[in-house]
C-alpha cells in the first residue's frame, strides 16, 4: 500500500466538501451518544452491523446527513469500532475511549469504493461535483480509498491510497533483500543538542525549528488571545498562529526527508535503539517535541525500504552509553550530565554519544548476523 497526498484547488464550490466534513462530524457525534446511551441502558457494547443500519435509516430523513456518502458513514462506524476495541483490550493502560469532537474542527472524511472516481488528468469526481488537484505525481496502481483532509487553515487535500504491485525482494519470504551499495553499517545514538552522533564520529545538530521561531509564536499567540471571541479580527489572528505552527512543521519535515536520504545513501544498514518516548516526553517535554524523534524514524523506514536498505532496531534497556565499546565494561551508573568518562579496565576516554553509538552499531550488525560481535541482552531496569 502506498498513500499519495494531493492539494485540491481554491474554489468556491469547495464549500460542498466543507459541508460534507460537517456533516460527517455531526454522524460521528451522533455514533458516540449512540454507544453511550446503549451502554447505559443494556450494559453492553453496540455491535457495527446495528449501528451502520441504524444510520442508514435516519439518513433517509435527514437531508443534511444525505450530503455524506454511504461509504463514509460505514467507514465511521468502522473507525469508532476499532476505537472501542482498541479501548476494551488496552482498558488498564491508560486507554481512552472515542469522545465528541467539535464539527468545526472535524478534519476528514473517507470514501472507499464508490463516491469518486478519476476522470483523467488533474479532475475528480465526488459525489456529483467535479474538483481539480495539484496532480505532482502520477497515481500508479489500483486505488484502494480517497480521504478529503480538512487543515485548520481551511485548505483542502486529498489523499489516495493505492495498492501497487509487490517487488520481488518483498514477495519471496515476506523480507527485504538489502543492496549492498556501499556496504557500510553504522550506528546512531539520538541527542538533544545533537540530533544523531554516528558511530563513525560525525554528528548532525538538532536544527530545533521550534525553539528558533519561540519568539514569533509567542507573539501571534498573544494577539490572538487579545482578540474579541467569534470576531473575523479573531479568526484572522487564528490562522496567522496556524500559519506560523505549519511554517515549523513544513521546514522540520523537509529537513527530515533530506536527511533520511543522505543516511541511505551513505549505509546500507543503520542501527538505532528502541525510544521510550513517552517517558522522555514526560523528562523533557518541548525539546522532545521539537526534535520529534518518531517521525524522523518513520520517514527513514520508509526511505529505506524504498531504496531496499535495512534500519535495525536493539533493545530498549542495553546500557549502551554505560558499556565500553573498546573492552566491553560496564559501568554500575553514569549520570545524564556526564559526557566524557574514563573506563576503568582499558582506560579508554570514552565521548558519551559516540560511545553509545558504537555500541548501537556493534549490537546491530550481531542480531541481523553481520560480524562476529556480542549479542544484544536486556539490562535489569533499575
Amino acid at each position: 500500500m502506498k498513500s499519495l497526498k494531493f492539494k485540491l484547488y481554491q474554489h468556491k464550490r469547495n464549500r460542498h466538501l466543507k459541508r460534507m466534513i460537517n456533516a460527517t462530524g455531526v454522524i460521528y457525534n451522533h455514533c458516540i451518544a449512540l454507544h453511550k446511551r446503549y451502554y447505559r441502558m443494556w450494559g453492553k457494547h453496540l455491535n457495527c452491523a446495528k449501528l451502520q443500519s441504524h444510520i442508514a435509516k435516519l439518513r433517509k430523513r435527514n437531508q443534511f446527513w444525505q450530503t455524506v456518502g454511504s461509504q463514509a458513514v460505514q467507514d465511521i462506524c468502522q473507525r469508532i469500532e476499532k476505537a472501542y476495541q482498541l479501548f476494551f483490550k488496552h482498558n488498564n493502560k491508560g486507554v481512552r475511549p472515542p469522545g465528541f469532537k467539535k464539527v468545526k474542527k472535524y478534519k476528514s472524511f473517507t470514501l472507499k469504493q464508490a463516491g469518486y472516481k478519476f476522470l483523467g488528468g488533474n479532475r475528480v469526481k465526488i459525489g456529483s461535483r467535479v474538483y481539480q488537484f495539484w496532480k505532482s505525481r502520477e497515481i500508479e496502481g489500483t486505488v484502494k480509498t480517497l480521504t478529503v483532509k480538512r487543515t485548520p487553515l481551511g485548505e483542502l487535500f486529498m489523499v489516495v491510497v493505492v495498492d501497487v504491485r509487490v517487488s520481488v525482494s518483498e514477495r519471496e519470504g515476506g523480507k527485504l533483500e538489502t543492496k549492498f551499495t556501499t556496504g557500510k553499517i553504522a550506528g546512531f545514538d539520538f541527542g538533544l543538542k545533537t540530533f544523531l552522533a554516528c558511530s563513525d564520529g560525525t554528528k548532525i545538530e538538532s536544527p530545533q525549528f521550534f525553539k528558533q521561531s519561540l519568539n514569533a509564536i509567542r507573539k501571534a499567540s498573544s494577539h490572538h488571545s487579545k482578540k474579541l471571541k467569534s470576531s473575523a479580527n479573531r479568526e484572522r489572528a487564528r490562522k496567522n498562529l496556524v500559519r506560523k505552527y505549519e511554517d515549523i512543521s513544513n521546514r522540520r519535515r523537509d529537513w527530515f526527508w533530506k536527511l533520511a536520504h543522505e543516511l541511505t545513501d551513505k549505509f546500507d544498514v543503520l542501527c538505532f535503539e528502541t525510544l521510550n518516548l513517552k517517558g522522555m516526553q514526560r523528562l523533557w517535554g518541548r525539546k522532545i517535541s521539537d526534535a520529534c524523534f518518531g517521525e524522523f524514524l518513520e520517514i527513514l523506514e520508509w526511505v529505506a525500504r524504498k531504496k531496499d536498505k535495512l534500519v535495525v532496531f536493539i533493545d530498549q534497556w542495553y546500557p549502551s552509553s554505560k558499556t565500553c565499546s573498546n573492552c566491553e565494561h560496564t559501568l554500575e551508573k553514569i549520570d545524564l550530565s556526564i559526557r566524557e568518562w574514563r573506563c576503568p579496565s582499558c582506560q579508554t576516554v570514552n565521548g558519551r554519544d559516540e560511545n553509545a553509538a558504537r555500541n548501537i552499531q556493534m549490537v546491530g550488525a550481531s542480531s541481523i548476523g553481520l560480524g562476529d560481535v556480542r549479542l544484544a541482552t536486556p539490562a535489569i531496569a533499575v
